[in-house]
């Protein structure tokens, strides 16, 4: 007399496997698309084009003799201009974390009555970011990488 196949364990064993499988497979699709990675580039040829531009843009920084002292603490910013005397109407400044782009953000700084150029915000800024400091003509750029809160006033060094 034989067993149905449903009273079988070894049955059970060849369905479970693809079964896995599948179900494997439908969460990998999903988390896949709901979360996809931000840090690839779609144009990599147009992108590699503009960082040639933005090359240029330090060195006219470098060339102008333009530097800062910055601090950044949890809820402000100030820059105070080191290297050259002229005044700039507006200074935009973007903020890049390192691995979550949705956490950058930009500002707008304009001078205060003693030459420092000052803002506050709401965001948290705990971590590596890369700040890109630029007029509001865009002609010349200064960009680092640094850790964040900073307390106390800091060269900020120009890297490309």
């Amino acid at each position: 007399m034989s067993t149905p196949w449903y009273k079988e364990p070894w049955a059970y064993l060849v369905f479970i496997l693809p079964l896995s499988a599948v179900v494997a497979g439908i969460t990998t699709v999903i988390i896949a698309n709901t979360n996809p990675d931000t840090i690839v580039v779609d144009d990599y040829y147009k992108k590699g084009k503009s960082i040639n531009q933005d090359i240029r843009k330090y060195k006219l920084a470098k060339k102008l003799g333009i530097r800062f002292d910055y601090q950044i603490t949890d809820n402000e910013i100030i820059l105070k201009p080191t290297g050259i005397e002229k005044e700039f109407p507006v200074l935009n400044v973007h903020f890049y974390h390192s691995t979550l782009s949705k956490r950058d953000f930009d500002l707008k700084l304009t001078a205060d009555g003693n030459g420092l150029y000052r803002q506050s915000f709401d965001k948290n800024v705990h971590g590596k970011w890369r700040i890109s400091i630029s007029p509001y003509d865009d002609k010349w750029r200064m960009q680092m990488l640094t850790a964040l809160p900073q307390q106390n006033f800091r060269n900020f060094e120009i890297q490309y």
